[in-house]
């Protein structure tokens, strides 16, 4: 099959135009040999050789900073405000261009390609703090059609997880450690995963009816939550997909649900809108929550599910506790529906970001550093205990003296363990503010 369009400045313009272009295309087909041709609903086709790949990453070093209109929001876009000379994510130090030949016409069985699995990386250089991955995964299968590029790539960002591996799972609570963390200098709690709905691509790749199919098993499921557990499903406003409540939620409610911290953003992120996850926006995305809203279920942002407990001060166990519970329940009631989340051996719960893979477990306390924050061995620190650094207002945002501290692993090591590492690091490093704060203070 001939390239959608040859590679000179095609970027994001390219990709916002061609998914409305492709919007009554079939997803894949398969041609007259069996081989699945490539997904065209949306693009999967960008570069087509080793040269255009790349152009495409000079460009996206040097490409001025730009703006997309996303229902009605405009957004401000800059691929690379870190100003970085050459790509430093994961992905770009592993693919080669033998690598990329062996791989560019191979397709997955939902017609995904390696070039709609690289483009988050080919776009976007990398990012000061965080070793960004630089792929995503359209299906399930791309971790093992292009399993050539996936393996390394996931072994590295895991700090060392080799093909035959096994992913353990460990949610006995009694094993949560106390820790030593001062709770004065913690604002919030958090322990959050995703779940993909075995069957259906994700998000970089879904069409919109399959997106739809998505929403409409999990709220189905969602609605059947037991005891404090049990909440309403809220459409974001102006999605027409949920039945029950056409038009989804007032954009008042909406935003109220952002200012408090409960909703993901509008899809402002380089990485996600080079994912292609920004399409149709907002149809088929919400948001399901308890009556304490301290039990959360997203739907259709980066992951087909986000499964968070979360509250206010520094109570890990209580938040832990209840994120099992949580889990365990959504689980249940997506069985009872006739369906089960990809989930395999090797890799644990399937996931888009490779980053994500195995428990997709981020266990996070925000945390006040405003001294520990202008050290700089800050971020050595961070990695002597394994934390992940992030702004206060998640992986892109500027940092300003709180931030939000979580494990950085999540394949290979079960959930309780990596709740423990959080504990210990969080803990050291608000010991060493103190000392900080202290210092100033003498």
């Amino acid at each position: 099959m001939a390239k959608i369009a040859g590679y000179g400045g095609v970027g994001v313009a390219f990709a916002l135009a061609a998914n409305s272009f492709f919007a009554e295309w079939p997803a894949a087909t398969e041609t007259s040999s069996g081989h699945v041709a490539p997904r065209q609903n949306p693009p999967h086709l960008f570069y087509g050789s080793w040269k255009n790949v790349e152009a495409a990453k000079e460009e996206y070093l040097v490409k001025p900073e730009y703006t997309v209109d996303i229902n009605g929001v405009t957004i401000k876009l800059n691929h690379n405000k870190n100003k970085i000379a050459k790509h430093a994510n994961v992905m770009s130090k592993h693919l080669t261009e033998d690598m990329y030949n062996r791989l560019k016409d191979k397709t997955t069985s939902n017609g995904i390609t390696l070039d709609k699995c690289i483009k988050t990386g080919i776009e976007n250089p990398g990012h000061p703090t965080i070793a960004t991955v630089g792929m995503v995964a359209g299906d399930a299968e791309s971790y093992d059609t292009f399993k050539e590029l996936f393996d390394p790539v996931i072994d590295e960002r895991h700090g060392g997880y080799p093909p035959d591996a096994k992913h353990p799972t460990n949610l006995d609570l009694s094993q949560v450690i106390d820790g030593n963390i001062d709770p004065s200098y913690v604002i919030s709690t958090r322990v959050r995963s995703g779940r993909s709905v075995a069957g259906i691509p994700l998000p970089p790749s879904c069409t919109k009816a399959e997106r739809r199919k998505v929403e409409q098993v999990v709220t189905k499921a969602l609605r059947n939550m037991p005891g404090d557990l049990a909440g309403d499903y809220y459409p974001l406003a102006g999605s027409q997909s949920y039945a029950p409540k056409p038009g989804g939620m007032s954009h008042a409610e909406e935003e109220q649900l952002r200012e408090d911290h409960f909703l993901f953003q509008e899809p402002d992120s380089t990485l996600l809108i080079s994912g292609g996850m920004e399409r149709d926006w907002p149809d088929a995305r919400g948001i399901f929550h308890n009556k304490d809203k301290n039990a959360l279920v997203w739907l259709n942002e980066e992951d087909h599910l986000r499964i968070i407990s979360m509250e206010m001060g520094a109570d890990i166990k209580g938040v832990f506790s209840r994120f099992v519970r949580l889990c365990n329940a959504v689980e249940g009631v997506v069985k009872k529906e006739g369906y089960g989340f990809s989930h395999s051996e090797h890799l644990g719960y399937i996931l888009t970001c490779p980053s994500n893979l195995g428990t997709g477990l981020r266990a996070s306390m925000m945390v006040k550093l405003p001294y520990l924050s202008q050290m700089p061995y800050f971020k050595k620190l961070a990695g002597k205990y394994r934390i992940q650094i992030r702004g206060s207002g998640g992986v892109d945002s500027e940092f300003n003296g709180v931030f939000d501290l979580s494990n950085a692993d999540r394949l290979g090591t079960g959930e309780v363990d990596l709740v423990n590492t959080m504990i210990r690091g969080v803990g050291e490093m608000i010991e060493e503010e103190k000392r900080l704060e202290k210092l100033m203070k003498d």
